[in-house]
């Protein structure tokens, strides 16, 4: 079994690189034409379907409120796997990535990853100072974002989440932009981040009700709170299901 989770992982791979190749032209419009960045929401959401399509990979995306098309969102997900970015280009609204820099090193991805997204050092001061200006800047023009709260792939023990950053947080306070929390339960199982296996199951990705910043203007630690409890409820809603069924793994 652990073979062929190999082999589908390996088939994964090389699906993943020969859609890239395929996208990376059409997703040279907005690094031309940077106005147009409406479009890298759009051929990420074609990217990612084409992506569980080809490896049968069944999914659910779930909207706990209706999304305003016309207004602002910073979505912030749990992160215990890769398979998350891909995830999150499932989502109706179109965004643009805040992240780690790790895949700025890889032949073309790293390219296309650093022009139409916002990268960081987290290791350097400078560099952490100069993504949070990028990202004022990036709401200032209209831009809807998704960040994940936790830094990265930080968790010790799946699916229990590591500590939030403060970055999605003070950005949605200042801007007055609404935080719309985001639970993905499983991809944990299917694509764990510690192992080069996948595990055929239905993905799936919850959209919960946008929250309201005012109401933290002076308390970004109830902020914090207040989202990770919202991800977390349904991690463990999830969790508990899974037992039941008995099909946990």
């Amino acid at each position: 079994m652990t073979l062929l989770k190999k082999i589908y992982a390996a088939y994964g791979l090389v699906v993943f690189l020969l859609l890239f190749i395929l996208f990376f032209f059409l997703l040279l419009i907005p690094i031309l034409f940077p106005k147009h960045f409406r479009l890298i929401g759009i051929f990420n959401r074609w990217w990612a379907k084409s992506i569980f399509f080809f490896c049968g990979l069944p999914f659910r995306v779930e909207y706990r409120s209706k999304l305003d098309p016309s207004k602002q969102y910073i979505f912030c997900p749990n992160h215990f796997s890769y398979l998350d970015i891909v995830a999150m280009g499932l989502n109706r609204h179109n965004t643009i990535f805040v992240g780690k820099n790790d895949m700025e090193g890889i032949p073309l991805f790293g390219f296309m990853y650093r022009k139409l997204h916002i990268t960081v050092d987290r290791g350097r001061l400078k560099s952490r100072y100069s993504t949070m200006l990028k990202t004022m800047q990036a709401l200032d023009e209209g831009k809807s974002l998704v960040i994940f709260p936790e830094g990265g792939i930080v968790a010790e023990h799946e699916p229990v989440m590591g500590p939030f950053k403060n970055g999605a947080f003070r950005a949605s306070i200042e801007k007055q932009i609404p935080i719309v929390p985001v639970t993905i339960p499983y991809n944990w199982i299917i694509l764990p981040s510690h192992q080069w296996q996948v595990s055929w199951r239905k993905l799936k990705v919850i959209f919960h009700e946008p929250i309201d910043p005012a109401q933290y203007m002076n308390d970004m630690d109830a902020y914090k709170h207040h989202v990770r409890s919202v991800i977390n409820a349904e991690l463990q809603r999830s969790l508990k299901y899974e037992n039941r069924k008995g099909s946990f793994v």
